[in-house]
């Protein structure tokens, strides 16, 4: 078919979405390209919905993707504020919320992921807040602002990556925080506990409280308003608002319907996709927080929950619904940034995959790099405050060989010259 004459639709107003329409524009694909979302901001970026937005440092404009006059010269058709309803694999359509049907050639699923919800008593007071749409950073923004002013205090539920750095964020306008978390160091299933007590020490040093081993069991309130945050162990903690960090779920509601393979929620969840980002369905793709992809590298099936994920995976998901050949093998990356403290993580080593822990550097100083291994094999590396060696790390992932871990961990080793175990 003349491309003039094919129409592909993107679901989903994100960074995946708003990149693969860039891509397929910057490929040369000359049909319509149709981007819906359900909120009526243009595609904007999370990080700054954690960091620069919500800390203060950054204006709202910095987290949109593209001006809004892009879409127009792009010759993008946009539809904000409006949900996709339904998705008719037979006869190629999209269903809105205003009743109006869109005809596709090819889709692309980039719905994203929603907060988890705390299902405990007082999540309707008005003082409790998740993060994960700027509609969201708006209204925390302007409350850490006002705890800030008046002494107030915040409770997080969960000690995760926005938890924390919700928390960084909140300590900055002079909020009293504290993190309630069921593991016993922050981060544990991620970083695990070898490096967990390094953020536990960092944010008890800016005036945050942890209260381990515990979970929020009710918030508590008068006149709609938030007074106190109890957890499972009989403690309470002063509240005036409280933010629930626990974690995203894939919206995989429309690709259910449409009846697409998806993954169960006890091996992450999510629209089951090839390499080439291709559901169970030839003519529908999906990327970013939704899809669960087969990774040719690992050989495993991962869903990534991260920036870099929705910035690479847009323009691959555009150039494989063109036809061109893909393998998304990209090495999950994300990175944070919590009062002085900087970090990069590359890589896959959840609990119970990796038996060492390689740390170059000096970890007390906060400045140093840190490697998770499988029979002396890289899996992982996060690098703190040690700048453009993203590269290098990953390159030691990509080898899946042995490494001499005295040269992995000496300093004065490059790590382009980290040389294979004897």
């Amino acid at each position: 078919m003349v491309d003039a004459h094919r129409t592909f639709v993107i679901v989903g107003g994100g960074l995946a979405g708003a990149k693969a329409a860039e891509t397929l524009r910057a490929e040369g694909f000359t049909g319509r390209v149709i981007l819906i979302g359900d909120e009526r901001d243009h595609p904007y970026e999370r990080p700054p919905l954690s960091k620069g937005y919500l800390n203060g440092k950054e204006e709202r404009d910095s987290a949109f993707v593209h001006e809004p006059a892009w879409y127009a010269r792009h010759d993008i058709e946009l539809h904000l504020g409006q949900p996709v309803t339904a998705v008719d694999r037979e006869a190629r359509s999209v269903l809105l919320g205003d009743g109006t049907t869109v005809h596709y050639d090819r889709l692309l699923l980039a719905t994203g992921a929603e907060p988890r919800r705390l299902d405990i008593p007082g999540t309707d007071l008005a003082g409790v807040h998740h993060l994960r749409r700027l509609a969201h950073a708006d209204r925390l923004r302007q409350t850490l602002a006002g705890l800030g002013r008046d002494n107030g205090h915040l409770v997080i539920a969960g000690a995760g990556w926005i938890g924390l750095e919700v928390a960084a964020a909140a300590r900055g306008y002079g909020a009293e925080v504290t993190v309630v978390e069921p593991e016993p160091t922050p981060l544990h299933q991620v970083i695990g506990p070898e490096l967990g007590q390094l953020f536990t020490d960092l944010h008890q040093e800016h005036g945050v409280r942890f209260h381990f081993g515990a979970r929020l069991t009710e918030i508590t309130g008068q006149d709609g308003m938030v007074l106190a945050a109890r957890t499972d162990d009989g403690e309470e903690h002063p509240a005036h608002a409280v933010l629930a960090a626990i974690g995203a779920a894939p919206r995989t509601g429309l690709a259910e319907a449409a009846g697409l393979a998806l993954v169960d929620r006890a091996h992450g969840g999510g629209v089951a996709v090839d390499a080439s980002l291709r559901t169970s369905d030839p003519e529908i793709y999906a990327v970013g927080d939704v899809a669960a992809v087969h990774h040719p590298l690992l050989d495993l099936r991962l869903r990534v929950e991260h920036w870099a994920n929705a910035l690479n995976g847009g323009p691959a998901a555009a150039r494989a619904m063109l036809g061109q050949e893909v393998s998304y093998d990209r090495i999950p990356y994300f990175f944070s940034d919590q009062y002085d403290l900087g970090m990069e993580y590359s890589g896959w080593a959840p609990p119970g995959s990796y038996d060492q822990v390689v740390l170059r550097g000096d970890a007390g100083k906060r400045q140093f790099i840190a490697f998770w291994l499988k029979d002396r094999k890289v899996l992982a590396g996060m690098n703190v405050n040690v700048w453009d060696v993203t590269e290098d790390i990953q390159g030691l992932i990509r080898t899946g060989k042995p490494v001499d871990t005295d040269a992995l961990a000496d300093p004065a080793t490059p790590l382009g010259a980290v040389s294979p175990a004897p």
